[in-house]
């Protein structure tokens, strides 16, 4: 078999490695650059740890992007998988149901921050999640209007890419979906206060759009890719108290903050407002692609038949991973460990900023923490996590100037792993402090 050049083309065993130098000439041969990469190759990953394709160990608080929360290859997850792989791969939901599907949708019922009954869709992405959130919301109210807010990240379809704040997502793919509106959102560190947003969020409803024809506001109750930034208690309440002065639904967008990785199954538990509808992803697949959304039964049942759906949505050994997950999150002493993370994760991430004039904030909810940076460019951000990388610690970025080092250890990790990227994380901030 040759390719359009005459290359000799071989099917790759499982089993065999290429180097990393192979592995980056065949990525700028094939790869297009829009999909931005590190020069960092994985070979394989257990637990908190990663290894590269020459074999070298590191700690991972990347996680794939929260994708990760139990750590890799956690053996619920993987029994599951294989189980499901022997009976069957794919069947499309909408061609013959299968009870994987139904279950996750049972357990997500289960674990819904409130009182009502609900129902779920699942779908591939957050993304795709969050597209259809809007569908059904729109549905359900008869309305077109969609708000966001400052330094959001809902996805990277036209729709998603609207409701996304950073430039670089969304520059040159216009034009862009219609009737998204975008207000403030709390920022205390950079002077936002929670009247400021408010204010912002009036404003935008006497000039901009009239809120008898907003169908939802969507938020991350933890900003992710914006920067780690928790959204105050009192923010969330009086948002909420809005939506149902006027009508609209509250969206929680959780594909980040959710699947425990704030300590409870959903960020927003611990705001203790119900939202009308829960978009999850990342960690819900265990690894594999799925997202949902979740919400109440009359507003999820708006939506004609045929209206819903996808291909490989809610696939069968994706919701077998799913099932194993929510076991894990719901299972006795995870709360109580996510916990002792936090807690040990705040106070070492407190001392390395006081010691360390390069930080100017720690924030976060539970343990979805972050450290700011005082100058607002990417540059010493880039080198922190460079130099972490080094010294065997993945780390990254975020925030809207790029100047905010995220942590997304797994919640299976160890106190002596911890500890042990902590230090990494200090010398690297040390190194970039003296640059």
């Amino acid at each position: 078999m040759r390719n359009a050049e005459g290359d000799n083309l071989r099917p790759m065993r499982v089993d065999e490695r290429a180097a990393t130098g192979e592995v980056i000439q065949a990525r700028e041969r094939y790869v297009p650059r829009g999909l931005a990469t590190p020069d960092f190759v994985v070979s394989r990953a257990w637990g908190a740890k990663i290894w590269d394709a020459e074999g070298r160990e590191y700690l991972d608080f990347a996680g794939g992007i929260a994708c990760q929360n139990l750590g890799h290859g956690p053996a619920g997850v993987v029994r599951a998988i294989h189980e499901q792989v022997d009976r069957y791969l794919h069947q499309c939901f909408m061609v013959a149901m299968y009870e994987p599907y139904v279950e996750v949708c049972r357990r997500l019922d289960e674990l819904w921050p409130g009182d009502a009954a609900t129902k779920s869709l699942l779908v591939n992405s957050g993304a795709e999640a969050i597209e259809n959130a809007v569908k059904i919301a729109r549905t359900a109210t008869g309305r077109d209007g969609v708000v966001v807010f400052d330094r959001a990240f809902h996805g990277r379809t036209n729709l998603t890419m609207a409701m996304t704040s950073k430039l670089v997502y969304k520059q040159g793919f216009g034009p862009l979906a219609t009737d998204v509106h975008r207000a403030p959102a709390p920022y205390p560190y950079r002077g936002v206060t929670t009247e400021d947003a408010l204010q912002g969020l009036e404003l935008l409803f006497k000039q901009d759009v009239d809120p008898a024809e907003v169908a939802c506001i969507v938020l991350e109750p933890v900003q992710g890719e914006g920067g780690f930034i928790p959204m105050p208690p009192e923010f969330v309440a009086a948002l909420h108290d809005l939506c149902r002065q006027h009508g609209i639904l509250y969206v929680d967008d959780e594909v980040q903050s959710g699947c425990g990785r704030t300590g409870t199954t959903w960020a927003i538990e611990q705001l203790e407002v119900e939202p009308d509808l829960l978009v999850s992803g990342k960690t819900l697949g265990g690894g594999l692609p799925l997202a949902g959304v979740t919400g109440r039964a009359e507003l999820m049942d708006a939506v004609h038949p045929g209206g819903l759906g996808g291909t490989f949505g809610g696939n069968p050994v994706c919701c077998a991973a799913a099932l194993a997950v929510l076991d894990e999150l719901s299972a006795p002493g995870f709360r109580e460990r996510a916990g002792q993370i936090a807690r040990l994760l705040r106070t070492r991430l407190a001392e390395i900023a006081a010691r360390r004039p390069v930080v100017g904030e720690v924030r976060g909810l539970g343990s979805m923490l972050a450290l700011e940076l005082t100058e607002q460019t990417p540059d010493r951000a880039k080198a922190v996590t460079a130099t972490a990388r080094e010294k065997g610690l993945i780390l990254l970025s975020c925030g809207l100037y790029g100047n905010v080092i995220r942590l997304l250890p797994p919640l299976s990790a160890t106190d002596e792993e911890l500890e042990q990227g902590l230090g990494i994380l200090e010398e690297a901030l040390g190194d970039a402090g003296s640059g």
